[in-house]
């Protein structure tokens, strides 16, 4: 099957390449990704591996290597080393309305026998009191972060 999109790589992005994977400081997903862009070079002097090939070498997918491919002709090198960026939106689960409840209770007395509110505590309480449905810790964390 012919490839859809052919990796040729200039002079200078090639050593670009080879200077990022020799020097081994980045994320292991864009050096995976170099890699794979340096075993795809169908320029002059370029390997110009084969999917299975490469993905042998480094490690990783066909559907990997076709999609780090489809990335560099189509948006270009940086595009092609960075993960795709998520599109999915998270629905916050304490907005302004629901931010002042939980302060008020941080703000007051402790329940019996605690010497100070715990972050599960505020969590636990919120949810007892029917502010929200469910909320973790970590979420009532980084809302008392936030507002102080």
């Amino acid at each position: 099957m012919a490839k859809r999109y052919r990796v040729t790589l200039t002079a200078e992005e090639r050593e670009e390449l080879g200077r990022m994977v020799s020097r081994g400081k980045a994320a292991a997903g864009k050096l995976a990704h170099a890699r794979v862009l340096l075993q795809a070079d169908e320029a002059e002097g370029g390997p110009g591996c084969v999917d299975e090939v490469i993905a042998a070498a480094v490690r990783v997918s066909v559907r990997t290597i076709e999609r780090v491919r489809e990335r560099f002709v189509e948006q270009g090198l940086g595009a092609a080393l960075l993960p795709k960026p998520s599109r999915r939106v998270y629905a916050r689960t304490l907005d302004g309305e629901r931010e002042a409840p939980l302060l008020a209770l941080a703000c007051a007395r402790p329940p019996a026998g605690k010497a100070r509110w715990t972050l599960r505590l505020l969590a636990e309480r919120m949810v007892e009191l029917e502010h929200v449905d469910t909320v973790s810790h970590e979420t009532v964390r980084q809302t008392l972060k936030k507002t102080s």
